[in-house]
């Protein structure tokens, strides 16, 4: 992956705050669903098969002070709500469609947990 293809993107403190954390999260959606195709817009980037299933971008879904130092904001479509203390902010923008929003501030994040709401919000985003 080549970091200029993040050119686009407009960095809340400069690409070395959130960069390396946005390259993990890649590598590591990739890895596990390699047909994916990532678009890079000014302030967002999606991840699609067929739709988009998830987003990265710098919405502010938690006060200022409640953030870490390097992080982004994942944003994933889903066919309900997350009963989860990762989950920053939800909503349902219609029946049986749930936008939910998680930052992200650690490599450790990117876990296995992480992993099955990606594949959950891909299969859902492939069905509708």
């Amino acid at each position: 992956m080549d970091n200029t293809d993040l050119e686009p993107l407009q960095l809340p403190d400069g690409p070395s705050a959130a960069l390396p954390l946005i390259l993990a999260f890649e590598q590591l959606l990739f890895r596990r669903f390699p047909e994916t195709h990532r678009r890079v817009k000014k302030t967002q980037i999606s991840y699609s098969a067929r739709y988009v299933f998830a987003c990265v971008s710098f919405a502010r879904v938690k006060r200022k002070a409640e953030l870490p130092a390097a992080w982004f904001t994942l944003s994933l479509g889903l066919p309900g709500p997350l009963d989860s203390p990762r989950v920053a902010a939800q909503s349902q923008i219609r029946p049986g469609r749930w936008t939910v929003h998680l930052v992200i501030g650690s490599e450790e994040e990117l876990d296995g947990e992480l992993l099955g709401w990606l594949e959950q919000a891909r299969t859902f985003a492939e069905r509708n």
